[in-house]
């Protein structure tokens, strides 16, 4: 290949191969993420889904839509999840206020609850878990009385999971932990997540 002529790029499940440029100009880069994950399966490291087995955890049924909405929306290679709630396998609610009803211990496991409840939702959406390359952002919601001061405390049930599920470099997000006045049902906790999936070529 001369000098000048542009260079093709090459995807091979999302991972950046080759790039060139345009007077200077990038034209494609690599995925931090993606990369992480290769570098990780690469070392033998496990699966979400081994690591699911190996948690022993089983994953309840995947969360039916209680008003107008779905719950998972894929655009290119990110799959966003909508607000989910502490659903037991059964399908009843934890419900309560943290700081009044439930402990902080009870808001985290309730926020660990809706964790299990999305990796349902993400199984049942893309197929697998192996499917996320990487956690993007996490908003935590939770219902707690006024003098409540903890909320990252409550939010971490579920992102601890995360963390067990891709590892300390996929699992941690940006992430926002804010307290409500109230949640439908007063529900304790609802996340609502983005994933950044892997791109087939």
């Amino acid at each position: 290949m001369t000098d000048g002529t542009n260079r093709r790029t090459f995807l091979r499940d999302g991972l950046l191969l080759t790039a060139g440029t345009v007077g200077g100009v990038l034209l494609a880069g690599r995925w931090p993420g993606f990369a992480a994950a290769v570098a990780e399966e690469k070392s033998g490291a496990p699966s979400a889904e081994q690591r699911l087995k190996e948690l022993a955890l089983e994953l309840p049924p995947p969360p039916k839509p209680v008003a107008v909405y779905v719950p998972a929306v894929r655009v290119g290679n990110l799959l966003f999840a909508s607000g989910h709630g502490p659903a037991r396998p059964d399908g009843s609610m934890i419900k309560g206020k943290v700081g009044g009803d439930l402990t902080l211990e009870q808001g985290y496991a309730a926020a660990r609850q809706v964790g299990l409840n999305m990796l349902a939702t993400i199984r049942a959406t893309v197929g697998s878990l192996d499917e996320v390359v990487r956690v993007v952002k996490v908003l935590g919601m939770v219902n707690c009385v006024p003098t409540f001061t903890d909320q990252p405390k409550v939010v971490n049930g579920f992102s601890d999971l995360m963390v067990q599920v891709w590892g300390e470099r996929n699992g941690k997000a940006a992430r926002s932990a804010v307290g409500m006045g109230s949640l439908p049902s007063n529900i304790p906790v609802e996340v609502e997540a983005i994933f950044e999936l892997r791109t087939r070529g």
